[in-house]
């Protein structure tokens, strides 16, 4: 997995660069992990273990009530950092599933490991408070998307943002996470030009 270890080096220098010494202790801390599809990798009301990069696959993070309800908030695939990161970075038990949609490939590093080498490297810290901040914005984007956006233009952001997702995620969870049912996410499929 050694071309999976220079992706997780290519996203960090993006964001900040690090010094070999830095990145070295760093890249030691990641494990090759791979799970079926429809895997859950973490459930409500367990702590979250790992934080994991997403070298292949498509993952969410959902929750589930008491009522049967569901709600997909993220979707994860590579490059890209996944978990459920509140109750990683908190260390208290989920709130929310962080679920396989495909066969997917990790690097994963335990949160007990990585919190120390982070807390002790000043530009590790820097990019995580980098990639939380980015983290934020996105989220309160997705909250004006939700509270104030028809269904039309919610799925026209969601193009907008991530382009490829339609090849990517199955359409019945691209509806639940936009709000639509599913019948309505059909129509603008065939609506709106892609």
């Amino acid at each position: 997995m050694p071309e999976a270890i220079l992706e997780l080096k290519k996203l960090m220098h993006a964001i900040h660069p690090l010094t070999e010494p830095e990145w070295e202790e760093f890249a030691g801390l990641w494990k090759p992990f791979s799970a079926r599809r429809k895997e859950v990798l973490t459930r409500a009301g367990e702590t979250e273990k790992y934080l994991y990069f997403v070298i292949e696959g498509v993952q969410r993070v959902y929750y589930f009530d008491e009522q049967n309800r569901e709600a997909t908030l993220v979707f994860t695939y590579a490059p890209s950092f996944g978990g459920v990161l509140d109750a990683l970075l908190l260390q208290q038990p989920s709130r929310y599933f962080y679920e396989t949609l495909t066969p997917s490939a990790f690097l994963r590093a335990p949160i007990h490991e990585l919190l120390p080498v982070i807390s002790s490297k000043p530009n590790l810290a820097f990019i995580i408070r980098q990639g939380l901040a980015q983290a934020l914005s996105g989220v309160l984007e997705r909250l004006v998307e939700l509270q104030c956006y028809s269904s039309e233009e919610k799925f026209r952001q969601l193009l907008k943002r991530s382009p490829h997702i339609l090849q990517l995620v199955p359409h019945k969870y691209l509806a639940n996470y936009l709000g639509i049912e599913a019948t309505n996410f059909s129509k603008l499929i065939n609506k709106v030009r892609i």
